[in-house]
């Protein structure tokens, strides 16, 4: 009888065009966007889904965003380098094992382009500072923030030179050597090496002339802004039902505006999930169950991952994550920086109550491709690291019933934007390399 009164109230309310529980965000503008090099945006298309920027010229970019994925990869954890195959499909192989698990969830690309995303990765440790020398902060040093053109061209940098993700192991490659030797820069450098086989590439210099038209050589920076210009076209995402309501063309179904008003209302989703993109690119401690080989140096043995601390310093930020935007989410589970959770709704239900959620989290729901050898849950069966979890939460339990949550779902489904969860330009053909192209 409460659920029915309630959507009753909400088909009421649409009724009268009342736009009610707290503020609304703005609509999308082209405004809010990036401006983009259309040479630029199909250069970097074929270097997204191109090997050729691995070290071992066996993983590209899509590996772990892939289109079939609405750009993550549709497990918990990823398989880097070394694997084969695309999400839970994904495995090792005698030749080339993977070493451990990629640590943290593949994030989603939406909406990338947008001017507001000025922090990026789950611990922000990539972040706009015009203090800073190339107005970025990184954990890189100050010469490796010179030239991007953008933050989205910037995080390039750290998959290509991860070990686990995209660089291959020390004597693997070329590529791989450079980095565990401290040669990123310069000539012989990682990314030197990196330009040079795509520079060297017969299909690709077409395709460089015209995105870089003045540039002598082709820089790694070259690259990345490419590949940034790709990501902000193709999945820009503004097209979804509730863009259409937030621009006063159409209305929303009942169960889904009931939905927004518990999101925007009394269930709080809006206090963290806030503005046009339903984020407030902050970083809040929320509990979210820890696995997997955490986000600790080579030298730790621990499989501690301490979020936004490993940035700061701060123990007030430990196991805090950034809060990750809500377009297109019905689609990119698992669900939290460890996508501890499978399904959306079970996750809404644990976020609402996050030190209840521990106590009954079941580890049988995690999706993980296989990858024998590996503790995968040290942390989670350590009562000291449960505890200090337990303790980083800070947020006050929220009652949801079923009906809730489902209707929280509803609204979820109406930021679902099928144009850019296909992706505008697709997955290649072929890619001016002639390595395979994951599909």
């Amino acid at each position: 009888m409460r659920v029915l009164l309630r959507i009753l109230i909400a088909t009421t309310m649409i009724g009268a065009g009342a736009v009610a529980a707290g503020d609304m965000p703005a609509p999308v503008t082209d405004a809010d966007y990036l401006e983009l090099d259309p040479d630029q945006i199909r250069l970097g298309h074929l270097l997204f889904y191109d090997p050729i920027l691995s070290g071992n010229r066996n993983i590209s970019c899509a590996t772990c965003h892939h289109p079939k994925f609405a750009t993550a990869d549709g497990v918990a954890l990823s398989l880097g380098e070394g694997g084969v195959g695309l999400g839970l499909e994904r495995r090792a192989t005698a030749e080339n094992t993977p070493e451990q698990r990629i640590p943290r969830n593949a994030p989603a690309l939406f909406n990338l382009g947008a001017h507001e995303f000025t922090v990026m990765f789950h611990d922000g440790r990539i972040e706009v500072d015009p203090s800073k020398p190339g107005g970025l902060r990184t954990p890189m040093g100050a010469e490796m923030t010179q030239g991007f053109a953008n933050l989205l061209s910037a995080q390039t940098m750290f998959p290509v030179l991860s070990a686990d993700e995209m660089a291959g192991h020390y004597s693997e490659n070329d590529v791989s050597q450079a980095v565990r030797q401290g040669r990123i820069t310069g000539k012989g450098g990682a990314w030197d090496l990196l330009s040079r086989r795509v520079a060297e590439t017969p299909g690709y210099a077409p395709l460089i002339k015209a995105a870089f038209p003045g540039s002598e050589e082709l820089t790694f920076t070259d690259i990345s802004d490419a590949i940034a210009a790709f990501v902000a076209f193709e999945w820009r995402s503004d097209s979804s039902l509730f863009d259409a309501y937030l621009r006063g063309q159409k209305v929303l179904p009942a169960e889904a505006e009931f939905g927004r008003q518990l999101f925007y209302g009394e269930a709080g989703c809006s206090s963290c999930h806030a503005g046009a993109f339903q984020t407030d690119h902050g970083f809040h401690a929320m509990g979210v169950p820890q696995f997997g080989p955490g986000k600790a140096a080579r030298f730790e043995s621990h499989a501690r991952d301490l979020g936004r601390m490993r940035v700061t310093g701060r123990e007030a930020d430990a196991y805090a994550f950034r809060t990750p935007s809500m377009r297109n989410v019905t689609k990119t589970g698992p669900y939290g920086h460890t996508g501890s959770h499978a399904d959306l709704a079970a996750f809404i239900a644990d976020h609402s109550d996050p030190k209840a959620a521990l106590d009954r989290f079941d580890p049988a729901q995690v999706v993980l491709p296989e990858l024998p050898g590996l503790d995968d849950w040290r942390h989670f069966q350590d009562p000291a690291e449960q505890a200090a979890l337990r303790a980083s939460i800070g947020t006050v339990p929220r009652a949801l019933s079923a009906a809730d949550i489902m209707a929280l779902v509803a609204f979820l489904e109406a930021l679902e934007d099928p144009e850019a969860i296909a992706g505008r330009l697709g997955i290649p053909e072929v890619v001016p390399s002639g390595l395979d192209v994951d599909r």
